[in-house]
């Protein structure tokens, strides 16, 4: 008998660090989740077939050689582009965690390039290092699936290459306007200098999402930094409530 558990399918690459605890936290949240490398999803596309949700974990996918994401993205933008666009418009769901997201994005599995260009990116940190801190969250709008009734979010990034940029004013005000900056730092707690403190980004239907912090790494109150000083911390940390939405799109 078929579950009726949404099925999670969490692509790992050489490099990929974070796939044990995102499967956790889809598991925690009611899903089915399955760890695949890249490799057996490059020999045999169809799999995606078995799947409702598609994560993108963090880590340093191939090294973050060349740059971060950029090998795995250029994998599937040459190899699986076809397979991974009918997954996207058959109403499921992807989500990209910090490597992940910038898979997302430089794969234009996130924003369709515009004219052979892309719309935006992720670079370096302004502060040019390697940046591992919480920060307080915001959500603008309601379109993201995964954001759906959440308001505010506290979530530990790390990250080098987090620096959300867009092409131009004129990408970044079609963007706010459609709904899809749907994450944004508290501006005084920007971590890595992103325009407009974007710290997710969703697509057009909301149903494809990457974030920089890691929602993962929230899921149970003794995550938290100050879980021993502070008194009547939530039952659950932040980050659940993401991986919930997703089975919930399903139920």
């Amino acid at each position: 008998m078929k579950s009726n558990k949404p099925n999670v399918l969490i692509l790992r690459a050489p490099g990929t660090n974070c796939d044990f605890e995102t499967a956790y936290a889809f598991e925690l949240a009611g899903a089915a989740a399955e760890r695949i490398h890249v490799n057996r999803l490059l020999e045999d596309p169809s799999l995606l077939e078995r799947f409702e949700i598609l994560c993108f974990p963090g880590g340093f996918s191939f090294g973050d050689d060349v740059a971060a994401g950029r090998i795995l993205a250029t994998e599937l933008r040459h190899h699986l582009s076809e397979p991974l666009h009918r997954f996207k418009e058959a109403g499921r769901l992807i989500l990209g965690i910090c490597n992940g997201f910038q898979i997302l994005v430089k794969s234009g599995l996130l924003l369709a390039d515009d004219e052979a260009q892309p719309k935006a990116t992720l670079t370096w940190n302004k502060s040019g290092v390697y940046t591992d801190r919480w920060a307080h969250l915001t959500v603008d709008g309601g379109k993201c699936v995964f954001l759906k009734g959440i308001t505010s979010l506290y979530l530990p990034v790390a990250h080098a290459e987090g620096r959300f940029v867009g092409r131009d004013d004129a990408v970044l005000d079609q963007l706010q306007a459609n709904g899809q900056l749907a994450l944004r730092y508290a501006p005084e707690e920007n971590p890595n200098g992103a325009e407009r403190n974007v710290a997710g980004l969703c697509d057009e239907t909301g149903r494809v999402f990457g974030l920089m912090p890691h929602p993962e790494r929230y899921i149970d109150p003794t995550q938290h930094p100050y879980w021993t000083r502070l008194e009547n911390l939530p039952e659950v940390g932040d980050g659940l409530a993401l991986f919930r939405n997703a089975v919930e799109y399903f139920g």
